[in-house]
This record gives C-alpha cells, sequence and structure tokens, in this order.
C-alpha cells in the first residue's frame, strides 16, 4: 500500500461552477484529476483528501461528486472543508459514502499497526490577514478539535501520526500558532493541508520539514492535478 494525498477538488457535477474563473489550469480539472489518479494509484492504496470536496450546498447535490470519487480506484479519507456546506452531521454523510470512502471528524483512523491518520478541518491562524475576534472563537474551537484526535489517535495506539487538516497550521508569515503547539505534542511525521490557491496563496504555504515535523501543501493547483505520494 502507498499513501497519496490531494485536496480542494472543488467538484461540481449537479450544479456546474466552472473553476476556470480562477486561472486556466482549472480547465477540465475533474478530468485531469482522474487521469492522473488512475495513472499512478492502485485499489491496494490510500488517498487523503483534506476537504473542499464539493461546491453542493447538500448531500443530494453532492451525489455526482461523492460517486465520481467513489469510482476511483483505492481506499479514501476526508475531511471537511471551509466550502463543504453539503457536510451535515458526520454521521448522515458516513451513511451516505460508498464503502470505499471514510471520514475524519474528531477522531482518527489507524491505517497499520503503528501509523494513525489524525485530522481537523483547523482554521484561520492569528496574524493571518484579517484574522478578528469572530476567528478566535472558531480558531481556539479547532485547536481543541485537533487535539480531540489527536488524543483519539494514540489512544489507538499509534506510534507514528499523519496529521490532516484543511487549514495551513499557521499564517502566512509561519509564525506560532496553537495548532503548531498541538501538533508538536505528539508523534507526528507529517501535516497535510490544503486551502490555499493561486501564486498568492502558494507564495505562503508551510513546506518542508520544521520541528521533526514535515509539511506538505496538497491543493490540487498546487500539485498541478496529480495526487502527491507520500510514503
Amino acid at each position: 500500500m502507498n499513501i497519496f494525498a490531494i485536496g480542494d477538488l472543488h467538484l461540481s457535477f449537479a450544479n456546474p461552477k466552472p473553476m476556470d474563473i480562477f486561472g486556466d489550469n482549472w480547465t477540465d480539472h475533474p478530468e485531469k484529476i482522474r487521469r492522473a489518479w488512475l495513472e499512478s494509484i492502485t485499489e491496494e492504496d490510500l488517498v487523503l483528501i483534506p476537504g473542499d470536496i464539493s461546491w453542493a450546498m447538500n448531500l443530494e447535490e453532492a451525489r455526482p461528486d461523492l460517486d465520481y470519487i467513489a469510482e476511483l480506484p483505492g481506499k479514501k479519507v476526508m475531511i471537511r472543508g471551509n466550502h463543504d456546506y453539503w457536510w451535515s452531521t458526520v454521521s448522515k454523510v458516513r451513511k451516505a459514502l460508498d464503502p470505499s470512502i471514510s471520514v475524519l471528524q474528531n477522531d482518527s483512523l489507524k491505517v497499520t499497526d503503528d501509523l494513525v491518520i489524525a485530522a481537523a478541518r483547523g482554521w484561520d491562524s492569528p496574524g493571518s490577514f484579517h484574522f478578528d475576534e469572530h476567528d478566535r472563537t472558531i480558531y481556539e474551537r479547532e485547536v481543541g478539535r485537533l487535539k480531540l484526535s489527536l488524543d483519539h489517535a494514540v489512544k489507538q495506539g499509534a506510534t507514528r501520526i499523519w496529521v490532516m487538516l484543511h487549514y495551513p497550521p499557521t499564517n502566512e508569515k509561519h509564525q506560532s500558532s496553537g495548532f503548531l503547539d498541538v501538533l508538536r505534542q505528539y508523534p507526528v511525521e507529517k501535516v497535510i493541508y490544503g486551502h490555499l490557491h493561486g501564486k498568492e496563496g502558494h507564495r505562503g504555504a508551510l513546506e518542508g520539514v520544521h520541528d521533526g515535523i514535515s509539511y506538505h501543501l496538497v491543493a490540487c493547483d498546487y500539485l498541478d492535478f496529480t495526487p502527491l505520494k507520500l510514503t
């Protein structure tokens, strides 16, 4: 088994929302993703999808987008992004999904005897552009949810943890944050996240190894719509 990651699929088959308004590279992006996915991923592999999966407003509208993911090879693990309005309660989402798709919310998934995937949506961190007191409330809640997921991973016997976030774990200046503080308290090896788009967003990405943890931006436009192999 190999582990891949790609986020921010921004699918919209039921009610098309063309993404090429954000750049010509987004033209026909679902087909680009499908083609690259089929070239590299097998049924034995695992794919991490850290949010912003569908533009749909409810589960019924999201069905064609979820079917698109289900038809691709491999097991998939997804979390909620800030644009996943179709994601109601986690129990309803789980009931609606194909068996090849798992979702995480305040919990974790054991992948091997020692490796566990933990996750949280995250939020903008203090010092980010336009961060205000309303953001602080959500930010503090998401820091707590990350800790809940990591504690769940430890209870599963994790000695190695990979973390999925939708938002980056710090601001564009890479300053200290509650997310980074929590991550350092656990045996976290990798953090994969999305949310950042375009040259301006990609420029502020936290990448590489910091304090022994490897960080990867996996927004699909950053990856040229090709899943990133992590193993």
